[in-house]
């Protein structure tokens, strides 16, 4: 499929991660643009909000792999969208729980990419950052990240720190670079038709 084909087209975008922060952006407004969305999460308790945004939600744990298989290959997507992340409520906890967030970045995308192979091959896209981590697991995960979604023809997603409502920086700007959560969800949808390679999300 060209990548014009993409944007000619309303698409079925299979959304892992479609109940965080990001995602609840997302959803709406990829139905506004005519897209089917199989938004997964792992919380059955988020199936009715992610109803009510428009979806058609897919209770799923990307670690469970056998499952995540069969989720994928029945919803039969055009896009798989990765926007996964294991974050901590409190800000304070990044550092003490990066192994978490690593593993959802690594073996998370690797699952995600596997159920994409047996699906048909779907186009790949998914969530990266546009600064420099510090050296520990999710800084090498990043990277693990990039170069597993670039091998597969897919499109990384660097997006800048993120500010607005239900961020970490709800009440002013974070340092650059940054954007403000409505504009990566905007940017995002507008993204599913970019070419493989690696896609800059900042103010």
């Amino acid at each position: 499929m060209s990548e014009g084909a993409l944007t000619d087209r309303n698409l079925r975008v299979f959304l892992a991660g479609a109940s965080g922060v990001l995602g609840q952006q997302l959803v709406p407004r990829l139905v506004q643009a005519g897209h089917v969305v199989g938004a997964m999460t792992r919380s059955s308790s988020k199936t009715e909000l992610l109803r009510r945004l428009g979806a058609e939600p897919i209770v799923c744990d990307v670690f469970d792999r056998e499952a995540l298989l069969q989720a994928v290959c029945d919803f039969d997507p055009d896009v798989m969208l990765n926007e996964l992340t294991d974050l901590p409520d409190d800000v304070e906890q990044i550092s003490a729980l990066a192994d978490r967030d690593a593993r959802i970045r690594t073996e998370g995308t690797q699952n995600l990419i596997e159920a994409a192979r047996q699906s048909g091959s779907p186009k790949i896209l998914a969530q990266s950052v546009a600064w420099q981590l510090p050296d520990g697991p999710d800084a090498d995960a990043v990277v693990v990240l990039e170069r597993l979604v670039l091998a597969e023809g897919g499109v990384v997603l660097r997006y800048g720190q993120l500010y607005g409502p239900g961020t970490y920086n709800e009440q002013q700007p974070p340092g650059e670079p940054r954007v403000h959560i409505d504009r990566a969800a905007e940017r995002t949808v507008e993204a599913l038709g970019q070419p493989t390679g690696v896609v800059l999300i900042t103010d």
